[in-house]
């Protein structure tokens, strides 16, 4: 929330997505309070007339002059009788689709002469018309990948290559949260305005003289239109979108050429009044050499902000390069308005062609592939949080990998220049190359025009793939033969894979001697330093799964059980998972799951899709994954982007104590992606009171993840580590924490330089996958995984020849590997190496000196290592530890019960879940019989009420909740009821219930946003809610009765909801993508009646609700003003699954 005054008007206004709480209380003594949570100044709930919150986008403010409160509604009010906006916006403002009747009408316009040879030159391959184009084509959404990135980067690779891919998105991770651009598209907005932006202080009718799109992707009948508002010969025609045309070929000399471009550019803005300028690129076959269009873009921007004229232009990109969405998005981050991907869709109208696509079909295909780079470019902006594509316009949200600073500087100032190399003559160098293979190929000789590819996947003899077959081969000899023989066959293919990643650049420069390799640290002590990565039983086989498992705990060392639960019987077994992963999901995750845990992995993002949620296709959702996730078999699951009580570094801390009551001798890990600024993250995570903080490569990822995704969101392992082991010492942090990465690890190689640059332990993912069996087919996503490691396929299952033994055999060997580099190098241990990049020196070749690595290998004076067991937070949390003495006795004989009168304040956080970790420490999920403990409360309780809270134990709250009430309950029940009831009460915040499996929350008043997001098996009745309410629901029940916010229900899969709707307003807030809303006052809905009746009859005996009598009083009447909601694909939804109901 945003606070502002200018003396005589005070206000608050919330951001549009609901995404920071701001609560008010409004007092008989003429006082109104407007903080994050309730309770923060003590108030006598007799002397509080409202307590209310802003929903989205909604603003409060007090007239001091003439002490009134002026609510949401009556701001709009007041400001829109300011002016005539709507005369205004329909005299001066034009919309483009509105001259266009039929878009992709006439599709002859995109055809290109010498097509073949200009899509070499723009990078398009045979496996870019194939993975990229065609599916784009068919589906209307981007390709979707498996298995990471295990390319070099664009500035180290000697293949061609596009200008955009040295560029890697940037991601939002706990400074504020990403957006599910699919559930939540009601905020997002590709919408895109052209002409002069003027001073918004100063109203007047011209700001209105706009030219509107629905979209940044033009196609020929809107480009047209476009043009023809600034062509002086149309009748159209208006002096503010004058434009003109400007080639961006050049023949030799990119560096003057860009210049001479850009001030001819400057010159027609200031003297000749252009105000559209058109970038491009096309081409006849004799001249085809570009200037990279993101650079041309880049530059102009600068340079019209220097002189003080990028506020009278709109630029528009007509270019080659555009040819998904990352590359679309890189020129409209550096200013671009729009693109026309003109060869995109000649390429399009190629492939029609081809395959005798024609009328119909063929204009689909066109729309398919315009929507795809639309969605893909809200994909993008939602990763870093931002709604609409004016947001992200100029916002230069891309780390430049490889590129020297002189280009960064003039052309993308506001990024991040990361391993500043390659200059001009570098670029210029690598079109003339890439321009003379595209011109030298004889059409006529050559069966296909087009190079084949390997980009994608690997392809012998084109780009470098880390596990190519020889590597992936190699390494299943080694494991299954556990000789030392096939180990350092595999070692060699992997370490003398040439200059492909940044580690291969530096070569070790010991200050010892070396020494016997019995003089280092047995293997046991660095097997302790070893898990595998997070894998969830659902996107790998049982078999796989529990294979990982079993090997890891045999050695010592950690296996993680991914998002997704784990089965009872293995928790205490060995085949337990000792890191349990909590995601965004909350898949699977229980008192009992949490408890058993060694170390508690928050995933705040993973290296395949950071800034993306996931999803587990219904096919893959067996009976038991089902059962693990409480939610039926066959349900497509959605995990959010972010995790919906995480949106600032304080929410972090908040989920952080919550795991530390939960399981007190858990560690508790936060994982992070590597990207510029994690270092700052980093040092806010220790802040928050993490014990480990993981580094995730980009590179890495076993998940399925759009290949936007996969090759251009997040930075390589050792960028982040350094940066990240630094930034924590500067801050006089890393003593507290311990640091661990992974990403594409393979050999002790990497696992020592790793350590040299900071990590104290090291994940392996993709090796330990390829260790049971996995041939890095890259199908993970298509349950057709032939190996039977990544599906759920009874059938391919049975093909699994994945071993303990195996994974043992490799670790072994991995271990030994390190030690005889610890040998060599002098050292005895690893933890005297951890941080000492001192000891590494680049490497002496020409082309390593062209990269500055200054800042990777930068020391920093202070410790290298964490000093500490346990990263302690402030609050000891006393308040709860002494009463846990006091009902201890009941946990001991639980035929026992007692009841508990406290007082609570908002300083009492995540009251309930340290007594829950400890009912679940001894019964498991099965907890205590019903109310042996009952705590009766009055006040306001501080975050996190009741958060896994377990089976047996009940609470009741005399006054009100904050966020995140009942989040992640398993079982119990939480009572909440004003003293006053009232519309005008609110009695909890956002988020509650969030990821709850089981119990009952009761509420006698409205609650805050995205309530019930992800509940799976919680019964709850409330009477109001905010915006996106049972989001991504699986299972439970839920019932309101009152108003609910926009997006109920979006990505709701599961479960069934109740909405008392009088005002007869719901239907328009429900998104109705899964789910259908009916009435349930016909004969078929018998069923439905009697439970929703019983339902209320137990809530009014819990909460004495005024508003709930009523409607019982009244139930024949109040009944037509009920709606049921279920999702589509389930006919039948079970109301009470484990009542049978």
């Amino acid at each position: 929330a945003v606070s502002l005054t200018d003396g005589r008007y005070i206000g608050c206004v919330l951001d549009r997505n609901g995404l920071r709480p701001a609560k008010y209380v409004i007092t008989r003594d003429d006082r109104i309070i407007i903080t994050s949570e309730y309770g923060v100044l003590d108030v006598e709930e007799d002397l509080i007339i409202e307590r209310g919150r802003l929903q989205s986008g909604e603003m409060i403010g007090v007239d001091l002059k003439f002490g009134k409160i002026l609510k949401s509604n009556e701001i709009d009010n007041y400001l829109k009788s300011t002016n005539s906006y709507a005369d205004w916006l329909n005299q001066n403002m034009t919309y483009l689709q509105e001259f266009v009747e039929l878009p992709f009408n006439e599709t002859r316009c995109y055809e290109i002469d010498g097509l073949a040879k200009k899509q070499r030159l723009a990078n398009i391959t045979q496996e870019i018309i194939e993975m990229v184009i065609e599916p784009m084509m068919k589906d209307g959404k981007e390709n979707t990948g498996a298995m990471g990135d295990d390319t070099p980067l664009a500035a180290f690779s000697n293949k061609q290559r596009n200008f955009s891919d040295f560029f890697k998105q940037k991601f939002a991770q706990v400074t504020n949260p990403p957006i599910d651009p699919i559930r939540e598209k009601v905020v997002m907005s590709l919408n895109t305005g052209f002409g002069e932006i003027r001073n918004i202080l100063s109203e007047d009718p011209d700001h209105a003289i706009r030219l509107k799109a629905i979209s940044p992707i033009l196609m020929e009948e809107k480009y047209n239109v476009l043009l023809s508002f600034g062509d002086e010969n149309h009748p159209r025609y208006r002096k503010e979108y004058k434009n003109r045309t400007f080639s961006t070929l050049f023949e030799s000399d990119l560096k003057g050429s860009l210049e001479k471009l850009v001030r001819e550019i400057v010159q027609s803005v200031r003297e000749d009044d252009v105000r559209i300028i058109v970038l491009d690129d096309r081409c006849s076959t004799r001249n085809m050499k570009y200037i990279p269009m993101a650079m041309v873009v880049g530059r102009l921007n600068k340079v019209l902000l220097d002189e003080r004229l990028r506020h009278l232009t709109s630029t528009i990109a007509i270019t080659a390069e555009a040819v998904d969405s990352h590359s679309s998005a890189t020129l409209i981050a550096y200013g671009a308005n729009a693109i026309y991907p003109y060869l995109l869709y000649a390429s399009v109208l190629d492939v029609c062609k081809h395959k005798g696509v024609s009328g119909y079909e063929q204009k689909n295909a066109f729309k398919n592939v315009h929507h795809a780079l639309g969605a893909g470019l809200l994909k993008i902006m939602s990763k870093m949080g931002i709604a609409t594509i004016a947001s992200y316009r100029n916002s230069s949200l891309f780390d430049v990998l490889g590129l020297s600073t002189e280009i960064v500087e003039e052309c993308f100032s506001d990024s991040h220049g990361l391993i500043p190399g390659l200059g001009y003559e570098d670029i210029e160098a690598r079109l003339e190359r890439d321009y003379q293979n595209a011109i030298s190929i004889d059409e006529r000789r050559k069966l296909f025009p087009l190079e084949i590819g390997g980009f994608h996947k690997y392809i012998h003899g084109n780009e470098h793939h880390d596990y190519s077959p020889v590597v992936v081969n190699r390494l299943h000899e080694a494991s299954k033969s556990g000789d030392a023989k096939d180990y350092e066959q595999y070692k060699t293919a992997v370490n003398e894979r040439g200059l492909k990643m940044i580690r291969d650049f530096f070569v070790f420069e010991s200050d010892r001697d070396p020494i016997s390799v019995e003089e280092v640290e047995p293997k046991e002590a660095i097997f302790k330093r070893f898990c595998t990565a997070a894998m969830s039983l659902g996107s790998i086989s049982p078999e796989a799964h529990e294979a990982l498992g079993e090997a890891m705990n045999r050695i010592g060392a950690q296996s993680n059980s991914g998002e997704g639960g784990e089965a009872p019987e293995r928790l205490k077994s060995s085949r337990r998972s000792k890191i349990k992963q909590i995601a965004s999901g909350r898949f699977g995750v229980t008192p009992e799951y949490l408890r058993s845990a060694e170390e508690i992995q928050i995933k705040v993002a993973q290296g395949a899709k950071p800034g993306e949620g996931g999803q587990l296709p219904g096919h893959k959702v067996t009976p038991l994954i089902a059962s693990l996730r409480y939610t039926i078999p066959g349900v497509t699951l959605i995990s959010p982007p972010p995790h919906h009580d995480i949106y600032s570094i304080e929410d972090l801390a908040q989920l952080i104590f919550d795991m530390k009551q939960i399981n007190p001798d858990a560690t508790i890990t936060v994982k992070l992606v590597s990207t510029a600024g994690v270092g700052t993250i980093a040092a806010g995570v220790a802040k928050a009171y993490a014990d480990k903080i993981i580094i995730s490569g980009g590179d890495g990822g076993t998940g399925a993840a759009p290949l936007t995704s996969i090759k251009y969101a997040g930075n390589p392992w050792e960028l982040g580590l350094s940066e990240a082991h630094n930034a924590l010492k500067v801050n006089g942090l890393r003593e507290f924490v311990h640091l661990q990465t992974d990403g594409g690890l393979k050999t002790g190689l990497d696992v020592v330089k790793a350590a040299m640059l900071g990590a104290e332990s090291y994940a392996f993912g993709t090796a330990a996958l390829t260790m049971v069996g996995c041939r890095i087919l890259r199908i993970c996503h298509m349950n057709k995984c032939t190996v039977g490691v990544a599906t759920q396929d009874e059938n391919l299952r049975e093909h699994f020849v994945g071993t303990v033994e195996r994974v043992i055999n490799f670790f072994t060997l991995l271990a030994e590997d390190v030690r005889q580099i610890l040998a060599s190098l002098g050292y005895r241990s690893m933890e005297e190496l951890i941080g000492r990049s001192d000891l590494m020196k680049l490497r002496d070749d020409p082309f390593v000196q062209k990269f500055d690595f200054s800042s990777i290998l930068q020391q920093v004076e202070g410790v290298n290592t964490c000093q500490r067991e346990r990263n302690e937070p402030f609050d000891k949390n006393e308040y709860e530890k002494e009463i846990l003495k006091e009902v201890y006795k009941v946990i001991e004989n639980p035929k026992e019960s007692i009841v508990v009168t406290k007082k609570i304040s908002n300083l009492n956080r995540s009251f309930g879940t340290l007594i829950s970790g400890e009912v679940a420490k001894y019964y498991g999920n099965s907890g205590l019989p019903d109310d042996s403990i009952t705590f009766k409360l009055e006040g306001t309780t501080g975050q996190s009420l009741g958060a896994f809270l377990t089976k047996g134990i009940s609470i009741y709250v005399r006054g009100a909740g904050n966020d995140y009430v009942g989040k992640g309950m398993n079982g119990g029940k939480i009572v909440i009821t004003p003293q006053t009831q009232s519309e005008q009460f609110s009695c909890a915040g956002n988020t509650c219930l969030y990821g709850a499996t089981g119990g009952k929350l009761f509420v006698a008043g409205s609650i805050g946003e995205r309530f019930a997001v992800r509940n799976s098996g919680a019964i709850a009745v409330v009477e109001g809610t905010g915006d996106h309410a049972c989001e991504y629901m699986t299972g439970g029940v839920v019932v309101i009765l009152g108003k609910t916010g926009v997006n109920f229900g979006a990505g709701m899969t599961g479960g069934v909801a109740f909405i008392y709707d009088k005002e007869r307003e719901f239907f328009d807030n429900l998104n109705q993508e899964l789910v259908n809303a009916t009435r349930i006052d016909t004969d078929e809905s018998d069923e439905e009646r009697h439970y929703i009746k019983k339902l209320l009859r137990q809530y009014i005996n819990e909460t004495s609700s005024k508003k709930a009598q009523y409607i019982l009083d009244n139930f024949r009447h109040t009944l037509r003003d009920f709606w049921i909601v279920r999702p589509k694909d389930m006919r039948k939804t079970p109301l009470n699954p484990d009542e049978g109901d």
